[in-house]
């Protein structure tokens, strides 16, 4: 949204509304004339409504404020009704709540929070009758499935948050082109799955046969202290898997939850189908610009873990990405490191608006139109967690490095170190960081990830004078 690092834009980790100073894209292609309009899931404010998950002990010896909040280095606190826009809980209390547009940019917002079949916010209000339908105690029966977090919804494909999204998006395009026909727009579309609970509804439960299901070659394979913690935990029968922190899965289970997940990828697969229809229909398939992209990947079953969390595998941290773009010849494909901070400026430079100062993606238009071969050399991922878990006394920071052959990932104040060789170990099983073999590489990775933090420190602000 901001085309900025974590670090920099200040949503270090989950638990941090992104500020409403901030600047985004979005709100830079509202002030230029375009239409804009989120449909589904946002997630740039805290959702569950639940309390932060750790108070640091050093919260203690620090000044509060008048409610009891302690004071930040900014006076800017993301605190307020202003950031409760996305509060699942005060969505369910206070029937006359809702988000204030436009909303980082967007003009126009019908908002799903949280996952599966327990989507609320506006969803949730245009589909009131049927919570008596939701979640696992009102499923139907799971048959032979037994992987954790899954469930044979009762809510009906036409009702399923995905479907809302869909039809809500079909529906804004169509109303656009009554309404606004020669107004340019950016339409954010936004399915909350493919994310656990497991609850793919109608034909896609089981649209695919688990049996059939392909296991990932490295599969209870590799160690690492984080891996090992979980499967001892599972081991020995004290491991949390309702839970939205990773957990150690069986075969039977992995193949399960893989199965389902390609159901929910399914029926999103359907309505973008959908959706094109629409904007041929609406002769707009010659004039837009179709981008198709995620926020992250998932374990799935990767090492024999599931979900998400703060070890850097390719499974997790590389995400799909396809620009279609119906005026320009552009390449069919490209191996190349970009990074999600790059999306920003490549939409601006499309729609020839000049970025906002501090931006620090990289423009991929160029990329993509074969006018240069290369993008980045490196991709920097920056990861803190707040959470104190898997066998860690303390929130950690991981900061990753991706270069064409190598991923060198470090984890503080745990001192773990991980460097894979990409090319000939794809799968991410022989960590060489202890490998004395590989001193020179070690060093080399080292001084190249210390260069690329520096490199992604923030320029701005920019000096209003000579000091």
């Amino acid at each position: 949204m901001t085309g900025r690092m974590p670090s920099v834009n200040g949503v270090r980790t989950n638990g941090v509304p992104l500020s409403l100073n901030s600047r985004t894209f979005v709100e830079a292609l509202l002030e230029n004339g375009f239409d804009t309009a989120l449909i589904g899931k946002c997630h740039l404010q805290n959702m569950t409504g639940l309390p932060r998950a750790y108070t640091p002990p050093s919260v203690a010896k620090c000044s509060k404020n008048e409610t009891g909040y302690p004071d930040q280095p900014t006076r800017t606190a993301l605190i307020g009704g202003d950031y409760e826009s996305e509060n699942s809980i005060v969505w369910r209390q206070d029937e006359n709540h809702g988000l204030k547009t436009p909303y980082y940019g967007f003009a126009h917002v019908d908002l799903c929070t949280l996952h599966g079949d327990n989507v609320g916010a506006n969803y949730a209000r245009e589909y009131a009758d049927i919570d008596s339908l939701k979640g696992a105690k009102n499923a139907f029966d799971n048959a032979e499935i037994s992987t954790p977090q899954a469930w044979r919804t009762a809510v009906p494909e036409n009702q399923y948050p995905t479907a809302y999204v869909g039809q809500k998006t079909i529906e804004w395009i169509e109303n656009h082109q009554t309404e606004k026909p020669e107004s340019p727009f950016f339409l954010q579309c936004s399915f909350p799955d493919p994310h656990h609970p497991f609850t793919p509804p109608g034909k896609y439960w089981d649209m695919y046969d688990p049996d059939k299901i392909e296991l990932p070659k490295n599969f209870n394979k590799g160690s690492s202290p984080i891996l090992d913690h979980m499967r001892s935990e599972y081991e020995k029968g004290t491991s949390n898997r309702d839970t939205t922190l990773p957990y150690v899965v069986n075969e039977k289970e992995a193949r399960e939850a893989i199965a389902l997940t390609y159901g929910m990828m399914t029926m999103i697969d359907d309505w973008i189908g959908s959706i094109i229809t629409t904007l041929r229909a609406q002769n707009l398939i010659d004039n837009t610009v179709i981008i198709f992209a995620s926020d992250h990947g998932d374990y799935m079953a990767d090492h024999g873990i599931m979900l998400k969390g703060p070890i850097h595998t390719q499974g997790l941290i590389r995400t799909p990405f396809i620009w279609a773009d119906p005026k320009e010849n552009t390449c069919p494909r490209l191996s190349q490191l970009c990074s999600a901070i790059d999306i920003a400026p490549s939409i601006l430079e499309r729609s020839q608006i000049r970025p906002y100062y501090g931006i620090q993606g990289l423009s991929m238009i160029d990329l993509m139109l074969g006018k240069k071969d290369r993008h980045r050399n490196t991709v920097l991922i920056e990861d803190d967690r707040e959470v104190i878990y898997l066998g860690f006394q303390e929130p950690q920071r991981v900061r990753t490095m991706v270069s064409e052959n190598y991923r060198l990932s470090m984890t503080q104040p745990a001192n773990i170190f991980e460097l894979y060789d990409l090319k000939n170990d794809p799968d991410e099983i022989s960590n060489l960081w202890h490998d004395e073999n590989c001193a020179e590489l070690k060093s080399q990775q080292t001084e190249s990830l210390l260069k690329l933090i520096c490199e992604m420190q923030d320029w701005a602000p920019l000096p209003t004078g000579r000091a």
